[in-house]
């Protein structure tokens, strides 16, 4: 059968479908500048705080895979992702609401698996929405736009307690119950957070349209009716070891382009998550000179990294508009090491910058960078992906994202002790140098073409 064309979006259809990010990304934001605070709060020392974060990627390796495979295997009147997007954001705004009221760290450390095990339900299958819906010329534009919305919400989400703090809200730790809970800047800011998050992923889910399973084979120039296996009740018939067995299939099967790319996540993911975990315990201690966590110049420091991750997701937002310009001029693959690379000088920056206000400068590489890595590997591999299998093979690439994770929640806490005396900002040194890694393998890739068509629409 021939292959047909996806119809081209316009410009506020592609806004539209990629709107919920934003809401992913104001819970995602305040998950990342917030949750090492809680933990501390709670009593965890530095070398527990890589353990207790080990549920995020672990979460991820477990659960992209799955919603993937059984993503591409639904259709209902909401569609093929969209259930998804709403039952992971009806539960991510649960855990945000739970979690700075936790009572106990092994509580916070619960809520923290729930809340990203929710957010991976909803966010996994936008990565497939894109490819389902848009073009291989209009794939780069949805995933900009994609960067564009998690800038605008990290900055919201970061910044909260910031701003909480500056309108004369409660920035002390106080007891809830005799221990010691978060402040209320932080109680305000995820309550804030969970209905933000809620609403931006009910606006794409009630706007956007999918096209049915029949309509995408016909894309992929296969016969319609081989989209009856994907139907109402696919994903209901899938059996466990059914799905396990194609996912390991389909891992082993990966196309040549998500072997380059692989050790390219690796090194990048295995940068930022350093920078998560690790931020707030470097520039309180550094910087502000704090080690009491119920120290006001300690909250202090802990809002301020608040500012500086709205400020990189902030930079993200505005390099998502510049992005697809680099990439008319140098191609994928050049313009994301160049990203990349940006954001080491940014991270290595903060072994030398005493100055808290200057740490702003560091985060404007370390925004191109993420916003490079939200975007341009998609755009590199979506083109090799069948459509048939966009949902499951965006949760394989998932994996390569969090075994570094889960290797800097082992291995960094250690390394720390035993080769830099505890210091964490070390940690976020050796964050650059795995950016200057990244930006190395990724000219291994080969890069589709041709690329001029990028923001086009």
């Amino acid at each position: 059968m021939r292959q047909s064309i996806r119809p081209a979006l316009s410009f506020w259809q592609v806004w539209n479908m990629c709107f919920g990010f934003l809401g992913l990304q104001f819970g995602f934001a305040l998950q990342n500048a917030n949750v090492s605070r809680i933990f501390q709060t709670l009593g965890a020392d530095l070398e527990q705080i890589p353990w207790l974060w080990v549920a995020a990627p672990l979460t991820g390796l477990l659960v992209q895979p799955m919603v993937g495979y059984l993503s591409d295997r639904t259709w209902t009147r909401l569609g093929r992702r969209r259930p998804y997007f709403l039952a992971g954001a009806l539960l991510a705004a649960t855990a945000l609401w739970c979690m700075p009221r936790a009572s106990s760290l092994w509580i916070a450390a619960g809520l923290l698996w729930l809340l990203d095990a929710s957010i991976n339900i909803a966010m996994e299958p936008f990565r497939a929405f894109v490819g389902d819906q848009l073009s291989g010329a209009q794939r780069p534009l949805g995933y900009s736009m994609q960067s564009f919305f998690i800038g605008v919400g990290a900055v919201a989400g970061s910044a909260l307690p910031w701003l909480f703090a500056r309108a004369g809200v409660n920035n002390q730790v106080e007891a809830l119950g005799g221990t010691p809970g978060a402040p209320d800047t932080v109680r305000y800011a995820f309550d804030l957070g969970a209905g933000a998050l809620l609403l931006a992923v009910a606006w794409t889910v009630f706007t956007s349209r999918e096209y049915s399973p029949a309509q995408l084979r016909e894309f992929d120039g296969r016969h319609p009716a081989a989209a009856d296996a994907g139907g109402a009740a696919g994903a209901a018939r899938a059996t466990a070891g059914g799905m396990l067995r194609t996912i390991a299939h389909d891992l082993a099967a990966m196309p040549a382009t998500m072997r380059r790319l692989a050790p390219v996540q690796f090194f990048s993911w295995l940068a930022l998550f350093a920078m998560w975990i690790y931020t707030t315990a470097a520039v309180t201690s550094v910087q502000f000179g704090a080690t009491d966590t119920h120290s006001e110049a300690y909250n202090q420091g802990a809002n301020w990294v608040g500012v500086l991750f709205a400020a990189y997701n902030g930079f993200a937002a505005i390099a998502a508009t510049v992005i697809p310009l680099m990439v008319r001029r140098f191609g994928l693959a050049l313009s994301h090491l160049i990203n990349v690379w940006l954001g080491a000088l940014g991270l290595l920056s903060f072994l030398l910058i005493r100055d808290p206000h200057w740490l702003l400068l560091s985060m404007l590489g370390v925004g191109f960078a993420w916003a490079s890595i939200l975007s341009l590997p998609y755009a590199l591999l979506c083109r090799s992906l069948p459509g048939d299998k966009m949902g499951v093979y965006m949760g394989i690439f998932n994996i390569f994202i969090v075994v570094p994770q889960l290797l800097a929640a082992v291995v960094l806490g250690v390394a720390l002790k035993l080769l830099f005396g505890g210091a964490p900002v070390y940690a976020l040194a050796l964050g650059g140098v795995s950016f200057l890694i990244a930006g190395l393998l990724v000219l291994r890739v080969d890069e589709p073409r041709p690329t001029v068509a990028i923001g086009r629409s």
